[in-house]
């Protein structure tokens, strides 16, 4: 309730990511292993959860080099002729083209599966006497290959750092508090192997006690996650038998909350507590140079005070085609990257004041709906454009249109010939502003604008890349996903199905004669 209805003075955790997992997949002749996000729906093992997308990537390279198993997709794998290379560089043993056989392919699952679920000793000691034995029997490359294996795992529990056997699935939760901000570190182990941790800043209020904060943060953090058979924590909970009580409910069986004292739990506990007093005074030191940052541009620009949310409008497009707006928005404790938003653009119009013009309209006629009284928090203190005076004069127009009139808003222009470091701010009723080519707050602005650069430009690229890959099939009434992989498992391409008769095409399965038609129709209509 907390998450949905955000009252204020309660403590909030504001990350609702889901963590990545690594999936070796059931149900097909040659599983797949990958990386995974999401509810746990398709048939495999889920292995996890990982701290972040990048530990899974890196496990899963080392993965595969000591269990070669397949990445790609089903696709990729049925419409392979030749090796890829994965193959090449000893990361897969080319299942697709028959370079090992089924049995041996088994083998390999199972061993990642059994390294994956904690057994990696028992794995390790299989290899060894496989290597040792090649050795033995003269074959030196096998062995080689064994002791490649080997270095291998080696190396991911080398990178996994802290590794406790005796541990087995267990979440390690420590909280820091300090000038009013605290940050709760959690670290991940499952089979006893440590898959990273992340350190979360909830929001709370000022009166509010580390236990209070530590117990809230554990409710909202398992609310959508399963928990692991054992928490460990740095505080004394009173709440504790009542927290247990309700993860054990969600889970489906016994979660146990536990404060050790002494031992390596310990240990653990006050290393976890020393990585969030490092993350908090990071975070310390960033925010209060964002502070000053944004009081220097209230100084700069003449605002009221340092603004708490400055909101950056940018766009992109070429040559009018897959134009795509973007806002970007940022405060006292930098980017708010879950308040960004994409735009696209419904008007024809190619030039970007009337880009700009219906990106402005559609954003703030929908806060002018859902907050007319702007009590909430989604207001912004400071409009900043990509652009010049046309852009910021389209600005004005809007929110003159929509009766906003008290609304602070500027534009940065790039200086001539596009160089960076002599840009100059365009202000309401003001000469521009050129600043020092040294000062900080250049820089500042510099930062959000190439932000909303950086995220108009990416957002725009995945429009075209999508553009890209329609099929000519995607246009045909009554031909959606299933209907389209059918065709083309059964001609090939879509130059395949427009070449078919009518009478081959009813003989694809979920092809109705109907159907049959409109796609025979629809390739014959301009002949």
């Amino acid at each position: 309730m907390i998450k949905r209805l955000k009252p204020h003075y309660n403590i909030l955790l504001r990350d609702d990511k889901s963590f990545p997992y690594i999936l070796l997949r059931r149900g097909h002749r040659w599983p797949q292993i990958s990386k995974y996000r999401g509810a746990k729906s398709g048939q495999g093992d889920y292995f996890g959860p990982f701290a972040s997308a990048g530990a899974v990537d890196l496990t899963i390279n080392a993965l595969q080099r000591a269990f070669p198993l397949r990445s790609c997709s089903d696709s990729v794998l049925e419409s392979r002729t030749r090796p890829c290379l994965q193959h090449q560089i000893k990361r897969c043993t080319a299942p697709c083209v028959g370079r090992i056989g089924k049995a041996d392919y088994d083998v390999l699952v199972e061993e990642a599966r059994a390294f994956l679920a904690g057994r990696s000793r028992q794995v390790q000691r299989r290899l060894t006497d496989r290597m040792t034995a090649a050795s033995d029997a003269l074959e030196f490359e096998t062995a080689a290959a064994y002791r490649d294996r080997i270095k291998a795992l080696a190396h991911i529990q080398m990178r996994q750092g802290i590794n406790l056997p005796s541990m087995g699935d267990a979440d390690v939760v420590a909280i820091h508090d300090e000038a009013g901000q605290a940050c709760v570190q959690v670290f991940f182990f499952r089979s006893g192997q440590n898959y990273g941790n992340r350190a979360f800043f909830p929001r709370h209020g000022a009166d509010d006690t580390p236990e209070a904060i530590l117990r809230a943060f554990i409710g909202q953090f398992y609310s959508g996650r399963e928990a692991p058979p054992l928490v460990l924590v740095n505080r004394s909970l009173e709440e504790a038998p009542l927290l247990a009580e309700a993860l054990t409910l969600k889970a489906g069986r016994r979660v146990k909350l536990h404060r050790p004292l002494r031992g390596a739990k310990r240990k653990l506990l006050e290393d976890a507590e020393r990585n969030a007093r490092e993350a908090l005074a990071r975070r310390l030191g960033e925010s209060t140079a964002q502070r000053r940052l944004l009081e220097s541009l209230a100084q700069r620009f003449e605002l009221e005070g340092a603004p708490d949310r400055v909101e950056v409008y940018d766009n992109s497009h070429i040559s009018g085609t897959d134009a795509v707006g973007s806002m970007i928005v940022a405060g006292p404790e930098g980017y708010i990257k879950s308040a960004y938003r994409k735009f696209t653009i419904r008007s024809t119009a190619a030039c970007d004041p009337a880009t700009m013009r219906e990106v402005l309209t559609r954003r703030f006629s929908r806060l002018i709906k859902e907050d007319p009284g702007r009590s909430g928090e989604s207001w912004p203190d400071l409009v900043l454009i990509d652009g010049g005076a046309g852009q910021l004069g389209e600005a004005r127009r809007v929110f003159a249109d929509l009766g906003i009139a008290d609304l602070a808003v500027a534009a940065i222009a790039k200086g001539p010939e596009r160089n960076a470091g002599r840009e100059r701010v365009f202000l309401p009723d003001r000469p521009p502003v050129a600043l020092g080519a040294r000062d900080p707050l250049l820089y500042f602005l510099q930062r959000l604008r190439d932000e909303a650069h950086r995220f108009a430009i990416g957002t725009h690229r995945a429009k075209r890349a999508k553009a890209r890959v329609r099929s000519a099939l995607d246009e045909i009434p009554g031909v959606g996903p299933r209907r389209k992989k059918a065709l083309l498992h059964r001609f090939g391409s879509a130059r395949g199905v427009s070449q078919a008769g009518l009478a081959d095409l009813e003989t694809v399965d979920g092809i109705s004669s109907a159907v049959a038609r409109a796609i025979h129709d629809h390739f014959r209509a301009d002949r």
